[in-house]
């Protein structure tokens, strides 16, 4: 689970204990609990503008080896166990950020929701705007030039809009406290019955809107649900365990910066419990919209974020393999292990689950505030 070169990485993370969610860091392989007044949760770490320092040269307490917690870290937690890096942070999220996936986008409002017709609708789509969009900047003059001819064609789409358009989609794609961590269970909506995982990079940011580091995420799609209205993103979206985040923040350092985290290469596999594999990639040198831009547009003058917010940056990967009846492509069963990696940041591992068979999110914001107060960690 840990970054080929964690000798050199800064990692920051979350830890549930035996009293309540810890701040931790790694070193030399232990997980070190460096929570306190000063920083009392990750939103507090991460407005510090001493924060590299802080990690580096603050003493804390040893919670065991990175392996007995990630071993602790099931569907069945027990403490101390992984918890989502992300604590009082609103969680975003950008979609169709990749022109190369955009057509998948397409494919599922054309079939809206159906995966009896998506071949055939891929293959009047490819027809008309070929296998991808790549290399089409956003909001450019050749891109209204594409839109211009996709409207004459009646292919336009609201997917289109927004992947070659001026702006940004950003979405809630869970409340503050709601993503889980390495090892739990990702739900799925039991409406839903074509869906797949999406490898992410997602971005912890400041309440100035400063980039601090980098993490992984699984921002679960539900295919059918959001492909029959856009008005149903939010059904879709989020639900109990509906995205994974972690294992680890990396920190931006002179090891590990915003430009590596721009040229990352993320894999992803999913094995089913009955026997079938899919492996996927996403690179995020083919993102179409650079992620300081993206941040850009979701936190600044017409919106705040206090406690700042993490940031998915969306995914070059759109499944099309087919899992049990041909040109139906991909979608979930219940027990799939999902496994998200990055040489530089690790792997994140979650178990896919329905929403309502996924353990209730009990421990919210106002539980935060209560147990770090009956700790006596709150100023």
């Amino acid at each position: 689970m840990l970054p080929n070169d964690h000798p050199h990485a800064l990692l920051v993370g979350r830890v549930q204990t035996a009293d309540g969610p810890a701040v931790v860091t790694l070193r030399k392989g232990r997980v070190i609990d460096i929570t306190s007044r000063d920083v009392p949760t990750m939103r507090d770490l991460l407005e510090r503008d001493d924060l590299v320092a802080h990690v580096q040269n603050t003493q804390g307490a040893d919670l065991g080896s990175v392996e007995a917690i990630a071993q602790a870290s099931t569907e069945a937690p027990v403490a101390p166990h992984f918890l989502a890096p992300s604590d009082l942070q609103a969680i975003k999220a950008a979609g169709v950020t990749f022109a190369e996936s955009m057509v998948e986008r397409v494919i599922e409002e054309q079939a809206a929701g159906n995966a009896d017709r998506a071949q055939a609708i891929r293959v009047k789509v490819q027809g008309v705007i070929g296998d991808s969009l790549a290399g089409i900047v956003p909001g450019s003059d050749k891109a209204m030039q594409v839109k211009a001819v996709l409207q004459k064609e009646g292919m336009w789409s609201q997917y289109l809009e927004v992947g070659i358009g001026p702006d940004a989609e950003v979405f809630t794609k869970c409340q503050p406290m709601g993503a889980v961590g390495w090892g739990a269970s990702v739900g799925l909506h039991p409406m839903s019955h074509w869906n797949n995982p999406e490898p992410e990079i997602v971005l912890a940011v400041d309440s100035r809107g400063r980039i601090k580091g980098a993490t992984l995420g699984n921002d679960v799609n539900l295919r059918d649900v959001e492909g029959r209205s856009a008005l149903l993103l939010g059904k879709a979206k989020d639900n109990n365990a509906s995205c994974a985040i972690g294992p680890f923040i990396r920190l931006f350092d002179d090891h590990y910066t915003v430009d590596d985290m721009r040229n990352a290469e993320l894999s992803l596999n999913v094995t089913g419990e009955d026997g079938f594999v899919l492996q996927g990639r996403s690179s995020m040198s083919k993102i179409s919209r650079d992620p300081a831009d993206i941040v850009a547009q979701t936190i600044g003058r017409h919106h705040q974020y206090p406690d700042g917010l993490f940031v998915f940056l969306g995914t070059l990967f759109a499944p099309v393999q087919d899992r049990d009846t041909p040109g139906q492509g991909f979608t979930h069963k219940p027990g799939d292990v999902v496994t998200i990696s990055d040489d530089r940041l690790g792997s994140l591992r979650n178990v896919v689950r329905l929403s309502t068979e996924c353990p209730e999110w009990t421990f919210g914001t106002g539980a935060l505030m209560r147990n770090l107060a009956g700790r006596g960690l709150l100023a």
